[in-house]
């Protein structure tokens, strides 16, 4: 016999709260998932009883250890029929849990008229307020279960749900554990909340108001136990993240922002005078504006190379310049035959029409070169922080260059500096060269580089002197 219950702590009480709306979690490893699964299981012999939980997006329901891979293992148990074309599972009594998406702000509206005893919203900072509150109108039940909504977290200090859930932090952003599943009250009044201790205190304010219940639960990856013991590595993942997304998902901070500093540290590269041979890529972010009277300072055109070797990357050449688009073109190739055809050459490809145009373009210019264009919808943070992380644990290493200094001080000022084009030339090429999987080669010690000059080219550079 299969016993199906919450684990001690925090996931139990979560499932035991008697608030009309908990939120659970803030931070990675929680068992958060897991538990919204578990919570309609209680009410699946009820008639009449039914339950929709979201994510944002349809894939990230059918993710590997998402939602229905997880519901996978645990609704038969419980009597479930799956019927995956619609995400829903249905039980003996002709009671149903169904997964469902609200990737627009539109899809909201196809809730209307909607009669939803249990809404659950699965990471609830993917969601916007507007959708969330609007959910919360089609919060209804006549099945006798008091309707009633259960939402799981992770930290994001800039999200909506930061501020509703700010009672229940310390000022530096952490869970004050003494509070955790403190029950508050509160009711919407012209479009601001209104909080209380008790919900005689707002009726007697307002004597027309009917308060909602809610609290916040907190749950940290030593709250979960079976995973710990079945996966020893997981906490190592998340003590390996670049220092902000470490502070929110494993120390559960709501209020930790990326700043000057935070993302990258000169100390954290070692200059070194020779790099050995291995797998290596240019990556390009690029731009096509000189400066003027009226743009002194536009954008520059960054390209990076970086090698890797036995799991070291060597940053071992920059081009770094403020060229127009003829210029910016000659840069390209004439820097694709100075590295070799060994070089893989990366762009990032803008959205749309004209981002597909400009990566053909280059695609042509580049014939015979390994070339591609890198789509990218992640914000500049998010796709620097696997290159931040292993800067952090002393995994990079930079050639002794004259372009050093802009270098560094373009990373130490990211996000908040002027420029970000090297941090994304950077990342970009860190993150290609990290799926590609190839041998690895013998040493040997790489000439000056940047020491060429192009003719005909006008406008600033770094990192190629003589221009």
């Amino acid at each position: 016999m299969i016993e199906i219950r919450p684990q001690p702590g925090p996931q139990e009480q979560f499932l035991s709260s008697s608030a009309d709306i908990v939120i659970y979690g803030g931070a990675a490893g929680g068992g958060k998932t897991y538990g919204l699964l578990l919570e309609p299981l209680r009410h699946i012999h009820t008639k009449g009883f039914g339950a929709v939980i979201f994510r944002r997006t349809s894939p990230q329901i059918r993710n590997e250890g998402g939602l229905w891979d997880t519901s996978e293992g645990l609704y038969p148990y419980a009597g479930g029929t799956p019927k995956e074309s619609v995400l829903m599972w249905d039980f003996p009594a002709g009671t149903s849990i169904k997964f469902a998406h609200l990737e627009h702000e539109k899809h909201k509206l196809d809730y209307q008229g909607a009669q939803i005893t249990l809404i659950g919203f699965d990471e609830i900072t993917h969601f916007t307020q507007s959708q969330f509150f609007y959910m919360l109108s089609r919060n209804r039940s006549t099945c006798g279960v008091k309707p009633y909504i259960r939402a799981t977290t992770n930290p994001d200090a800039d999200s909506w749900v930061a501020k509703l859930i700010s009672w229940w932090m310390d000022e530096e952003g952490f869970p004050i554990h003494e509070r955790s599943g403190v029950i508050r009250w509160f009711v919407r009044i012209n479009d601001e909340l209104i909080w209380a201790n008790t919900p005689e205190e707002i009726i007697e304010k307002h004597p027309e108001a009917l308060p909602k219940s809610f609290t916040f639960i907190q749950a940290k990856l030593e709250d979960n136990k079976i995973l710990e013991n079945a996966d020893p590595g997981y906490r190592a993942n998340l003590m390996a993240l670049q220092k902000v997304e470490r502070e929110r998902l494993l120390g559960g901070n709501w209020k930790v922002r990326p700043s000057a500093g935070m993302y990258f540290k000169r100390e954290w590269f070692e200059i070194v005078d020779k790099v050995p041979r291995g797998v290596s890529v240019r990556n390009w972010d690029i731009a096509a504006t000189e400066p003027s009277t009226n743009n002194p300072d536009p954008d520059w055109t960054t390209g990076v190379k970086i090698l890797e070797h036995e799991g070291i990357t060597y940053v071992v050449d920059m081009r770094h310049v403020q060229y127009t688009p003829a210029g910016v073109e000659k840069l390209i190739t004439h820097t694709a035959s100075v590295d070799g055809i060994e070089t893989e050459i990366a762009m990032e490809q803008e959205p749309g029409a004209s981002g597909k145009i400009t990566i053909d373009h280059y695609a042509r210019l580049l014939k015979g070169h390994i070339f591609h264009g890198v789509a990218s919808s992640k914000a500049k943070e998010v796709r620097a922080g696997p290159v931040s992380a292993a800067a952090e644990n002393q995994l990079i290493k930079v050639l002794r260059a004259d372009w050093n200094t802009v270098f560094f001080d373009e990373l130490e000022g990211f996000p908040e500096a002027a420029h970000d084009d090297i941090v994304d030339a950077l990342s970009g090429g860190f993150n290609v060269l990290a799926q590609k999987s190839k041998g690895n080669y013998s040493g040997f010690t790489v000439p000056d580089a940047g020491k060429t000059k192009i003719p005909g080219l006008s406008g600033r550079s770094t990192g190629i002197p003589g221009l």
